[in-house]
């Protein structure tokens, strides 16, 4: 497949300059695929980490309620749920790695204490605060990275089509347009030598 344009020599010098930067483009272009390629690798490997992590804090700290509920029973650790007074605070911002735009979230927990006395009291109770103070930080850190994934798998996807529509459209198209008006210049410049070269041998009669 190529252009139907004529065999003229500004044809060639503008057909061999588009070919040039669109092979520019594709090395551009393949050398992005590569880098998202790897950073979704890491991103992918950072996220099934902090599900992990994620899912055996919270583990613990469900056990660590069991616990308080044994020891204090479940009426009146409902009751001290209701007297704590923690605050949080969530800040988004956006930062851009090869176009993608990916968010920092930062969460700030804030604490009144004394939320309570500490007279019956168990120290589970405690612990299971502390548990899930620390299960909401993970939580916006699993939430920033899956975002990230989310985007940047998006702009691979977006990446390769590119990448592929240059490597099987467009550059093979610009290649057969450029031989086809080299083949056919050559071929005019041989019968315009060999016409040349029969003028001169009649006019040398």
């Amino acid at each position: 497949m190529r252009a139907n344009i004529p065999a003229t020599k500004t044809n060639l010098l503008r057909t061999k300059k588009t070919l040039a930067l669109t092979l520019e483009g594709y090395e551009l272009l393949d050398e992005k695929r590569r880098l998202l390629m790897a950073e979704l690798t890491a991103t992918i490997d950072i996220v099934d980490k902090q599900q992990r992590s994620l899912e055996e804090a919270l583990f613990k700290a469900y056990h660590t309620i069991d616990k308080a509920v044994v020891v204090m029973g479940k009426r009146k650790l409902e009751e001290l749920a209701l007297s704590i007074d923690i605050k949080s605070n969530i800040t988004i911002s956006q930062k851009r790695i090869m176009g993608v735009h990916i968010p920092s979230i930062k969460l700030e927990i804030t604490d009144n204490l004394p939320c309570y006395g500490p007279v019956g009291v168990s120290l589970y109770a405690d612990e299971a605060i502390s548990d899930f103070k620390e299960i909401l930080v993970l939580i916006a850190q699993l939430a920033e990275k899956k975002i990230a994934l989310f985007r940047i798998a998006k702009e691979v996807q977006k990446t390769i089509r590119k990448v592929n529509a240059l490597e099987k459209i467009h550059i093979p198209f610009f290649k057969d347009t450029l031989k086809y008006i080299t083949d056919t210049l050559e071929e005019e410049s041989r019968e315009s030598f060999s016409m040349l070269k029969l003028i001169k041998e009649r006019l040398g009669r």
